[in-house]
C-alpha cells in the first residue's frame, strides 16, 4: 500500500496540473514543457540537475517541489548521502528559515525509502 503523504502529493499534483493545463493559455503550456526539458541529460547530467532542483526548491521553501525532486531524486538512483549533501547546500544558501523545510523533506525521504524497501513503485 503507498503512503499516505506520498500519495495525497501524487494524486494531487496529477489534478490540479490536469486542471491548469486543460484551462491554461499556450505560455503556461510553454512553460510546463521547459519545466520539464531542463531536466533531461545535457552538459549535466539529470541526477546533478535534480540535486539542483531540489537545493533551490529547500532554498524558496516550496514543499510541493521539494517533494517532487526527493521523488525524482530517488527515481534517478540517488543516495541518501547525496541528497543530504543537497540538504547542506541548501542550508548554507538558505539559513536557518531551511530547517522546517528539511525536517519535512527528511520525512518524506524516509517514506519513499520504505516504500521502494517495500517494492511499491515510485513514480509522478
Amino acid at each position: 500500500m503507498k503512503s499516505m503523504e506520498y500519495r495525497k502529493f501524487v494524486e494531487t499534483r496529477r489534478k490540479l496540473n490536469e486542471k491548469v493545463l486543460s484551462r491554461g493559455t499556450l505560455i503556461t503550456k510553454r512553460f510546463f514543457n521547459l519545466d520539464t526539458s531542463v531536466y533531461r541529460p545535457g552538459k549535466l547530467d539529470t541526477k546533478t540537475k535534480e540535486l539542483m532542483g531540489l537545493v533551490a526548491s529547500m532554498v524558496l521553501r516550496c514543499d510541493d517541489c521539494i517533494r517532487y525532486h526527493l521523488v525524482r531524486c530517488v527515481q534517478e538512483g540517488l543516495s541518501d548521502e547525496e541528497i543530504f549533501e543537497a540538504f547542506d547546500v541548501a542550508l548554507v544558501v538558505g539559513g536557518s528559515i531551511v530547517i522546517p523545510h528539511l525536517r519535512r523533506a527528511v520525512d518524506f525521504l524516509e517514506e519513499l525509502r520504505g516504500m521502494q524497501e517495500n517494492g511499491e513503485t515510485i513514480s509522478l
